[in-house]
């Protein structure tokens, strides 16, 4: 919020007059004295002098503030809200994450789902300017939640993502297909798709290649994630007898997901554990800064209303002194 500005500041110098008249005022007072002649003034020695005389010049005053005021008025005092030329962060970026059965493995701490999860919604919260989507997919594809600045539906959304919900597999390029249907109608000077798996492609009826080449044409650039230890990974089996773990083998199709970031212009990258995956993304944030202009946008609010409030009541009570107390007598 800004002070007060003038529509009409010129005005103000009508302001000039209001000594000017007290002046004239002072000046037919002085003049205009009525006078009598008495050949001494000792039986008026001890006269009272009537209050109306010491006031009887208050009129005058209210007269001059009621003008003062109008001026104000007349000038439209505004108070004006107002944001200067900025430049802030933004792109549309697409996250689409693997959710099939694998991702419950606990080499990352609780699992690799939920791991990629709550990496994935602190990146969302440190990039308040851009439209954010989510895909998820395993055998099968659908979009979580399309793009949006409302990121506080985007997180609420992104915690009931769960394993199962799909039929089980990993279909990369359809949940890539996927994504970059989301982007491709997008007007956004960076358009980014973040995908994240921890296996290789075995379901879909779109390739991985294919979907980063569609991508590629509509300028989308994808960066890759593959998630898993090295090595093998404990995973929890159901089992008559409860939840039994059982090492087993990660396996990460690293040389599609480098060729789809390759293509496109984007960058592979393998997440080991809960701290690799945070640093992926944080990279991901440093890279991708699109700079949008912010042009200059100004509100006023009109703040005569008080003067003029204030000019009618103060001018209806000179009036009426004039005509009460203070009225001449024919």
């Amino acid at each position: 919020m800004s002070g007060i500005q003038f529509a009409y500041p010129t005005v103000l110098y009508l302001a000039i007059l209001i000594p000017l008249m007290v002046g004239w005022y002072i000046f037919r007072q002085l003049k205009g004295s009525p006078t009598i002649q008495m050949s001494g003034i000792q039986p008026l020695a001890n006269s009272p002098v009537s209050w109306k005389n010491y006031l009887r010049h208050f009129p005058f005053v209210l007269r001059q503030v009621v003008f003062g005021f109008l001026i104000l008025v007349i000038a439209r005092p505004q108070s004006s809200n107002s944001w200067e030329n900025v430049t802030t962060e933004g792109i549309d970026v697409v996250i689409a994450v693997d959710i099939s059965g694998s991702m419950l493995a606990e080499d990352f701490k609780p699992n690799r789902l939920e791991a990629s999860k709550k990496v994935a919604t602190e990146f969302i919260a440190g990039r308040p300017d851009d439209r954010m989507g989510l895909v998820v997919f395993s055998g099968e594809s659908f979009t979580q939640c399309p793009l949006t600045t409302d990121h506080a539906v985007l997180m609420n959304l992104f915690q009931g993502v769960q394993s199962g919900i799909i039929e089980d597999g990993t279909a990369i390029g359809l949940g890539l297909a996927n994504s970059v249907s989301r982007l491709k109608d997008s007007d956004a000077r960076s358009k980014v798709i973040i995908l994240l798996t921890d296996g290789m492609n075995n379901r879909g009826e779109i390739a991985p290649i294919t979907a980063a080449e569609i991508a590629k044409t509509f300028d989308i650039r994808v960066y890759t994630i593959g998630v898993g230890s090295l090595g093998k990974a404990p995973y929890p089996f159901r089992t008559p007898f409860g939840i039994q773990y059982q090492d087993v083998k990660v396996e990460i199709d690293e040389g599609v997901l480098q060729e789809i970031a390759g293509m496109t212009g984007g960058k592979y990258f393998r997440a080991t554990n809960n701290q690799k995956l945070r640093e992926i993304y944080q990279e991901i944030d440093k890279m991708e800064k699109s700079r949008i202009d912010v042009k200059e946008i100004s509100t006023k609010t009109e703040k005569y209303q008080p003067f003029l409030l204030l000019a009618l009541i103060l001018l209806l009570v000179e009036i009426g002194l004039r005509l009460t107390l203070f009225k001449r007598n024919p």
